[in-house]
């Protein structure tokens, strides 16, 4: 067997990790493929996001630069198995004591979208684009992330195929709604033996019925925002929202909160700030119930909504004989986790381009 022909080393430090993956890949182009767009992704440029913008041309007029016309064969036309490129990625964020995950973390799903003009490319279609806030031409992403107070990393991604782009539409045995690919995304989590205290995520998951029932079913804790306004059925006299619900906690004042209680939230930075949480009431929800309704606010008063979360969780109140009892400041630490998806948003044209 010849031996294999030396690579240009990538700069600095990115080389003995990118030499961890070569066996991964058969050819020389391939090696050095890899090299250039880790680079190129980890260099202060302000278009990484665009193969042009990673090989360091022009965009538009140096589509057909020699780099970025090699960059572009890497991904979606070179044979290389993404997943377990994946797999080794994790496997080394696993074993690094920097980012090591552990049970006190959160899994943290969601989705995303960019635009991208056309339709020749696979799950482009019409559909709400949560990076620009409407519905537009474009590709969307269901994502997970590892995250405690100190790191966090991606773990996985799908893509999700719009009804649209198949022959019948949510009928066709391939439809997979984003609740359903999350739940798919907690599963590979688990089945890579990544450990987390609660699985999290927005009210677009938490008001899904199903994706709760899912992660009852398969006795996965969670911590799920609801909207301030979702609809529950209840007797008459009874809160019917978990905004009315908060509005029954009997607060007046710090001095006499009721059933609220001070948490501290500590940041990264070392501040601190005072907020108050709480158990609600609503519905089935309560307590003492499977499933328990927590408010979580800087203010009982006027619940503003940029600082007011309404949270749905199975983890027992630690007066509970059931397993893994969490308290609020632990409920409200664990959403507060759900903040750093927002720093690690990839663009699903980087992602599907990678993975192709």
């Amino acid at each position: 067997m010849t031996s294999r022909r030396p690579c240009p080393p990538a700069p600095g430090p990115l080389e003995p990790y990118a030499q961890r993956f070569d066996s991964l890949f058969s050819s020389l182009a391939q090696r050095r493929g890899f090299r250039d767009y880790l680079q190129g992704l980890l260099l202060p440029r302000d278009r990484n996001k665009t193969l042009t913008g990673l090989a360091g041309a022009e965009p538009i007029a140096g589509a057909q630069h020699r780099e970025v016309q090699r960059l572009q064969w890497f991904p979606t036309e070179s044979a290389w198995d993404h997943q377990q490129v994946n797999d080794l990625r994790l496997q080394l964020l696993r074993e690094d004591p920097a980012t090591a995950p552990h049970d006190r973390g959160a899994l943290v799903v969601d989705d995303t979208g960019d635009r991208k003009d056309g339709n020749a490319t696979a799950h482009v279609a019409r559909q709400y684009l949560g990076a620009v806030g409407k519905v537009d031409n474009g590709i969307v992403a269901v994502t997970s992330l590892w995250v405690d107070e100190r790191c966090y990393w991606p773990l996985h991604a799908v893509p999700y195929t719009p009804a649209s782009r198949l022959a019948a539409g949510e009928r066709d045995p391939g439809f997979r709604t984003k609740p359903q690919l999350a739940v798919e995304l907690v599963q590979a989590a688990r089945t890579a033996k990544i450990p987390f205290r609660a699985v999290v995520a927005d009210c677009f998951y938490g008001d899904n019925p199903g994706f709760t029932d899912a992660l009852v079913a398969a006795k996965v804790p969670f911590v799920l925002a609801l909207k301030p306004r979702k609809g529950t059925w209840a007797p008459a006299e009874a809160a019917h929202t978990p905004v009315e619900a908060a509005g029954e906690l009997g607060w007046r004042n710090p001095s006499s909160p009721g059933r609220w209680r001070r948490v501290t939230r500590r940041f990264r930075d070392g501040h601190t700030e005072t907020w108050w949480a709480a158990d609600a009431t609503l519905g089935g929800f309560g307590p003492d119930q499977r499933l328990r309704l927590v408010v979580a606010t800087t203010d009982p008063a006027s619940l503003p909504g940029h600082s007011t979360w309404y949270l749905l969780t199975n983890l027992p109140r630690p007066t509970s004989r059931r397993a893994q009892p969490a308290d609020l400041a632990d409920i409200v630490r664990l959403y507060g986790l759900c903040n750093w998806v927002e720093m690690c948003q990839p663009r699903c044209t980087d992602k599907w381009e990678l993975a192709a």
